[in-house]
C-alpha cells in the first residue's frame, strides 16, 4: 500500500497465498485514486466477459463504491439514463476504470492508461489471441505516463514457468520479519518451524528461531503486528513482496496443520497448498518417468477384482486404424487399478468396431461383496479424423454416461470444463484439461508405497504398455518472451498415456466422493454375522449407477453439479 503511492516505485510485485489481502490492495488503489488522483485505470483479470473480470466489477469494486462514503457519487449508477457506465467500464470525474479479460486482444491495445492492475497473472494466457503476452500489452499502455504505475498480484503456480515468481525476482524481492514477543528476533516466518503433536493438529504452534519459545497463534499475530518488510536486493524501481498463510489472522496454524495433512497424500493436492497457503511455487520432481521405475507392476491378480476397487471408468483414444481402451477401478483417496487394456483393430468408420466398443463398455466386473460392477463413466476422445463417428456412437448413450471429450493444452486447464452442444450431432462436448491431467499422472506414478494415489498394475501386463504410458516429458521453452511448460513426445506412440488421461476425466465429469463409496462398502462388509444374500443385496446398492434421468445443466457448472 505505502509503494503504491511512493512516487520512486513505477512496479509493484505481490507473490502471495490465497485470501491474503492482494485484491483488497488492489481495490484500495483503485478507491485512493478515484478520491484524490483521478486517472486512467486498467484492471486486468485472466477472463473478461462473463468471466472474472465481470465478477469482479460485481462483487467487489461495485459493494466498495456503494459503501465507502468518500466514493458516493464519484461513479454513476450504470442504470442511470445519462450514466454512461458499464459493469465493465466505470467513468468518474477526471478518469474512468476499464476492467477487461487477459484474452482480450483488442481492450489491451487501446487507449493510454496511467495505472495497470493486473490480479491473477498466473492464471493468464501466454498470448492474448494472437497480439502477444497480455502483461506487455497492458504494460505498454502506460508508456507515456511518467508517473504510471503498474502493479501485479498472484498466487504463484509451477516453478520454472510462474510469472510472478519471475517478476519477483527481478524486483527489490522484500520479505516480512516478525518480531518474537518473547525474545525480540526478527524473523521470516517458515513453514519448518511450524510444529505440532503427531495426528494432533490442535496442538500446533510456531517456535521461535531466535530463544525456541512456542509460540500460540494469538503470540504468532502479535509477532506480525510488530513486524516489518525488508528487501534483500537492490531497489531499481520495482518493489516484490512475497508472503505465505502463515501469517494470516484468519488462518489459524491448527486449521493449517489439517489442510496440511490432508494434502499430503497426493501429489496434485500438495501442490494446491503449496501454491494458495504458502504462496510458493512448486517444483515437479522430474519432467518424466522411466518406464522401468514404476513401482506399481504386477501388483495384482488380473483375473481379480481387488476389494478396494468401488468405482470403474474407461478412458478411448480413437486412432485412424484402430480404438485403444483402458478400464480403471478406482478406490480410496484415487488409489487405481489398471483392470484391463484393449485393442480394437479397423477403421473407426466402421459399425463394426463401434459395436465391438459398445460390447467392452457394457461389460461388468464380479466384486468380491458379491456384486457385478459396470464401467460408470467413460470418455472418448473426439479429435482426429473421426469426430462425427464418436458424435454418432454417444449420441444414444450419454444415458450410460459414456461421452465425447476434446483435449485443451496449456497450464492452469480445469481438468473437466462446462460441456458444449455446438456440434452437429448436438452432444455434450467436454473440454478436457490434458497437460494437468498427464502432470497428476506422472506424479501418480512415482508414489512408492500402496495407498493415496498408488496406480497398481496388473501381472503380466507388456512393456509396450509402460512404454506408451511414459513417453512423454515435461520441457520449458519461451514463448513470446516468457517462459511455458509443455508437454512433448519421446516416441511415436502414446496412447496408453492418453487413454488413462480420458479415464481419470470420466473420473472428474462424475464427481463422486470415492472415501463416501468406500465406507459405505465396508460398512456393508463389517458383520461377519450377516448372510451372504443380504451383504450382497447391501453392496449392489452401494455399487449400481443410479437410475435417475440425467440433469440438465443450469447457471452453475455442470461438471461440480454432476450426479
Amino acid at each position: 500500500m505505502d509503494a503504491a503511492s511512493d512516487p520512486s516505485v513505477n512496479e509493484i510485485v505481490v507473490q502471495a497465498g490465497a485470501q491474503l489481502g492482494k485484491t483488497e490492495v488492489l481495490l484500495n488503489v483503485i478507491g485512493f485514486h478515484i478520491a484524490n488522483d483521478p486517472a486512467p485505470i486498467l484492471v486486468v483479470q485472466p477472463t473478461g466477459h462473463k468471466g472474472m473480470a465481470e465478477t469482479f466489477s460485481k462483487d467487489r469494486l461495485a459493494p466498495m463504491l456503494r459503501d465507502t462514503p468518500c466514493l458516493k457519487g464519484k461513479v454513476k449508477d450504470p442504470r442511470s439514463r445519462d450514466s454512461g457506465n458499464t459493469t465493465l467500464q466505470k467513468n468518474f470525474p477526471g478518469g474512468r476504470i476499464s476492467m477487461i479479460g487477459a484474452n482480450s486482444p483488442a481492450q489491451l491495445a487501446s487507449r493510454p492508461i496511467r495505472i495497470v492492475l493486473l490480479d491473477e497473472t498466473d492464471r493468464f494466457p501466454a498470448s492474448s489471441g494472437s497480439e502477444g503476452d497480455p502483461i506487455e500489452l497492458a504494460r505498454k499502455r502506460s508508456a507515456t505516463f511518467w508517473n504510471r504505475k503498474i502493479l501485479m498480484v498472484s498466487t504463484p503456480t509451477n516453478k520454472g514457468s510462474s510469472i510472478i515468481e519471475e517478476r519477483y525476482l527481478q524486483s527489490d524481492q522484500r520479505r516480512f520479519f516478525a518480531r518474537c514477543p518473547h525474545c525480540d528476533e526478527a524473523q521470516i516466518l517458515e513453514w519448518r518451524n511450524v510444529q505440532w503433536q503427531k495426528d494432533r493438529p490442535e496442538t500446533a504452534g510456531y517456535v521461535c528461531d531466535g530463544c525456541g519459545v512456542f509460540w500460540s497463534d494469538a503470540e504468532k499475530n502479535k509477532a506480525v503486528r510488530n513486524g516489518y518488510w525488508e528487501a534483500s536486493q537492490n531497489f531499481h524501481g520495482i518493489a516484490g513482496f512475497q508472503i505465505s498463510g502463515i501469517y494470516s489472522p484468519w488462518i489459524s496454524l491448527e486449521d493449517a496443520v489439517r489442510d496440511f495433512l490432508k494434502a499430503k497424500k497426493l501429489p496434485e493436492m500438495l501442490k494446491v497448498w503449496t501454491n494458495t497457503y504458502l504462496g510458493e511455487t512448486f517444483e515437479i520432481q522430474g519432467d518424466g518417468i522411466d518406464e522401468d521405475d514404476i513401482p506399481g507392476k504386477d501388483s495384482f491378480e488380473k483375473e481379480f477384482l481387488p476389494d478396494e476397487c468401488v468405482l470403474i471408468t474407461a478412458g478411448i483414444d480413437t486412432q485412424d486404424d484402430r480404438l485403444e481402451i483402458e478400464i480403471v477401478g478406482w478406490g480410496r483417496d484415487q488409489e487405481s487399478w489398471s483392470l484391463d487394456y484393449r485393442t480394437i483393430y479397423g477403421d473407426p468408420s466402421s459399425p463394426q468396431v463401434w459395436g465391438q466398443l459398445d460390447a467392452v463398455l457394457s461389460e461388468t466386473w464380479d466384486h468380491p461383496r458379491g456384486v457385478e460392477m459396470p464401467i460408470r463413466c467413460a470418455c472418448i476422445d473426439s479429435g482426429g479424423h473421426h469426430t462425427n463417428a464418436v458424435y454418432v456412437f454417444v449420441k444414444p448413450r450419454e444415458g450410460r454416461r459414456i461421452f465425447a471429450i476434446k483435449g485443451v493444452g496449456g497450464e492452469g486447464k480445469p481438468q473437466v470444463g462446462k460441456p458444449s452442444k455446438n456440434n452437429r450431432q448436438s452432444v455434450r462436448l467436454f473440454p478436457v484439461g490434458v497437460d494437468g491431467i498427464k502432470e497428476l499422472v506422472y506424479s501418480r506414478l512415482k508414489i512408492r508405497e500402496p495407498g493415496p494415489g498408488y496406480c497398481h498394475f496388473p501381472e503380466g501386463r507388456g512393456d509396450e504398455y509402460f512404454l506408451q504410458l511414459t513417453a512423454e516429458k515435461m520441457v520449458t521453452r519461451f514463448k513470446k518472451g516468457y517462459k511455458r511448460r509443455e508437454w512433448v513426445q519421446t516416441r511415436p506412440r502414446n496412447e496408453a498415456l492418453d487413454c488413462r488421461v480420458y479415464a481419470i476425466a470420466a473420473l472428474a465429469i462424475m464427481n463422486l466422493n470415492l472415501n463416501s463409496l468406500a465406507n459405505r462398502f465396508a460398512k456393508a462388509a463389517q458383520s461377519e454375522d450377516d448372510e451372504p444374500e443380504i451383504k450382497a443385496e447391501v453392496a449392489e446398492k452401494v455399487s449400481r449407477p443410479s437410475q435417475r434421468p440425467m440433469r440438465r445443466p443450469g447457471s452453475g457448472n455442470f461438471v461440480n453439479s454432476w450426479r
